[in-house]
């Protein structure tokens, strides 16, 4: 429970400050940067704990606390059903392009960066 409330701390923080930053509610923006930074991180503690860098206890209160906290899917889905229901498929399908595609490429980079650190 302490990871949920650490993760979503963060994501609250996150959220303020891209609003702070863009000047308007930002919530596209920023859900975009957690889930991005969630995917390249979520995948680089896998990776760590299957190489046993991190213990399963550790592995679990990361990815599924903290982790789990901070990234947020249906915050996404909220959002992109917003945009479709308004009409606006512009934003619909460039949030749904930019989620997939950098998400992906996070978790690609952050399966890389922990076998880096792990070569022996």
């Amino acid at each position: 429970m302490l990871g949920g409330a650490l993760g979503s701390g963060a994501r609250f923080t996150t959220n303020a400050l891209f609003e702070r930053w863009l000047g308007a509610p930002a919530i596209s923006a920023a859900t975009l940067a957690v889930n991005v930074a969630g995917c390249f991180l979520i995948t680089a503690i896998a990776e760590l704990a299957t190489a046993e860098y991190l213990s399963p206890q550790t592995r679990l209160f990361l990815n599924v606390g903290i982790m789990g906290g901070l990234t947020t899917y249906s915050t996404f889905n909220q959002v992109l059903i917003e945009h479709l229901r308004d009409n606006r498929f512009g934003p619909a399908f460039l949030n749904m392009a930019l989620t997939l595609g950098l998400c992906l490429g996070a978790g690609f980079l952050g399966l890389v960066a922990a076998r880096v650190v792990t070569v022996k």
